[in-house]
């Protein structure tokens, strides 16, 4: 049925307005996993990729989480911005790695691995071929990273890129807070 004069279907204009529903489903509005069903070959198979970037990293959690936290808001996923590690306190992950994430370049409390981290998710997510062509990017981050933590924060970075958009853009779980699982 279209509203008068509109030609907006009521579904579409109730998501025009409330855009915390689901794109694919009626899932509830902290359902971030219900989607999967949607494609259940695929959404196990992302699931078994977000399980291994946060089990099997080899990151330090603060450096992970950090590089998390900014793709999240270049992202503006709010599930993401929102999501927290069980095991973050024990590693030293703080509200305040969070509430920095903007300020990755100049925070004083991040550690130069940190900010490196920050800088590599900001502009894979938002420049990757200027990143792969960029000589003093890399050397600084020769500093700070073996080439198995370069792999490591790729593809986490992958993950996170990908999930990130896919949930905001399905408008999927936007109003929940997710908190992993520990691992201990």
């Amino acid at each position: 049925m279209r509203l008068p004069a509109t030609g907006i279907s009521k579904l579409g204009a109730a998501r025009a307005y409330h855009r915390a529903m689901s794109r694919i489903g009626t899932f509830a509005d902290d359902d971030v996993y219900g989607w999967a069903k949607k494609s259940p070959d695929l959404g196990g198979a992302i699931a078994k990729f977000s399980t291994a970037v946060y089990t099997k990293n080899r990151l330090p959690m603060r450096t992970r989480e950090l590089a998390r936290a900014v793709i999240a808001h270049d992202n503006e996923c709010t599930v993401c911005m929102n999501t927290r590690d069980a095991d973050g306190p024990a590693a030293g992950v703080d509200e305040e790695l969070y509430e920095h994430a903007l300020e990755w370049r100049t925070w004083p409390g991040y550690s130069e691995q940190e900010r490196l981290a920050a800088e590599f998710a900001h502009r894979f997510g938002t420049e990757h071929t200027k990143l792969r062509d960029d000589e003093d990017f890399w050397s600084r981050c020769n500093e700070h990273f073996s080439e198995e933590l370069v792999a490591d924060l790729a593809m986490s970075c992958a993950l996170w890129v990908g999930m990130g958009r896919m949930l905001r853009t399905l408008d999927i779980g936007q109003a929940c807070k997710l908190t992993l699982p520990s691992r201990a």
